[in-house]
């Protein structure tokens, strides 16, 4: 008999123990918590700690955006299967396969999915890189805030339609335009969410820095970062998904390639199905782009779960 028997068998007989056992999950782990309350009250309640790995389980709520696509590719298929939608308006989902077929062929689609990408990343690293420093400062200096607040929310507040057109007279009709759009409609999540990470600190484990007589970089590096990457990434994947939409506005205005380009195309064409192929490139790319940023969110965040 090994230990932890032994000790059973010891509070079987001796304390008559009333057992309450209560489970934790840490990570990976099942934790059983056991605890012993004696009936005599000059013994003390015993604990007792067993550690096992939690049993793999199906788990159906990963899968339920499988059934969610099914749902809608079904009700799509009915609704063209009986006409009730002219195929002109809503085509056929064979109909979108075919022209998805048609142009990675002949190599249209890469070819406008690169430009908008190639637009799409320099605008997002841009727009996050002002969006952090401008943000940590307004985070920082009250003075700031109350000087460019007023600015940045009234920016906000008009449509990147309404300036993309000034961006293309300002910057030509080539990439540039297109990736400073990208990274004034990336901008403004990701200010938010840095003035709001950093605040979020709280103030007692500033005092244990202080404590510690850290310096600004070691204070920065070892407490504010840590506490505000959780929302300093939540407002990443807003961002990454507002890019390829600023991409897109930009070549809708003015474009000799790109996604946004290749749609206004099909519409004169009066090609709906390339339209629907268009369109799904796009969402494709801003799912890729955040689902990136939960990745690079696990790794980053794994320390929260050990």
């Amino acid at each position: 008999m090994n230990t932890i028997t032994c000790y059973w068998v010891y509070l079987a007989i001796h304390i008559q123990p009333r057992l309450s056992v209560h489970h934790e999950q840490n990570g990976a782990f099942l934790m059983e918590k056991i605890s012993a309350t004696p009936i005599l009250s000059s013994q003390r309640q015993t604990t007792i700690w067993r550690i096992g790995r939690i049993p793999k389980v199906f788990n159906p709520t990963r899968w339920m955006w499988l059934m969610s696509l099914l749902l809608v590719l079904g009700l799509w298929q009915l609704i063209t299967a009986l006409s009730l939608i002219q195929p002109f308006l809503l085509p056929p989902p064979i109909a979108v396969i075919q022209e998805f077929g048609r142009v990675i062929n002949n190599g249209t689609l890469w070819k406008h999915t690169s430009v908008t990408l190639g637009q799409v990343i320099p605008g997002l690293l841009i727009g996050v890189m002002m969006g952090m420093m401008l943000g940590y400062g307004i985070a920082k200096i009250r003075i700031l805030e109350a000087l460019l607040a007023p600015i940045i929310v009234a920016f906000q507040s008009v449509p990147v339609v309404a300036y993309a057109p000034l961006l293309v007279v300002w910057f030509g009709s080539g990439g540039q335009s297109k990736i400073i759009t990208c990274a004034l409609i990336v901008f403004f999540p990701i200010l938010m969410n840095t003035v709001t990470g950093i605040r979020s600190v709280p103030r007692e484990w500033r005092e244990v820095m202080r404590v510690y007589r850290a310096n600004h970089w070691q204070t920065f590096r070892k407490l504010e970062i840590p506490a505000a990457l959780p929302i300093l990434l939540t407002g990443l994947k807003t961002s990454a998904t507002l890019a390829v939409i600023g991409s897109v506005v930009g070549e809708f205005i003015v474009a000799n390639a790109g996604l946004g380009m290749y749609i206004n195309l099909a519409r004169t064409q009066y090609n709906t199905p390339l339209v629907f192929v268009c369109a799904i490139t796009m969402a494709l790319m801003a799912g890729g782009l955040y689902g990136l940023v939960s990745i690079l969110e696990r790794k980053l965040l794994a320390w929260r779960s050990k």
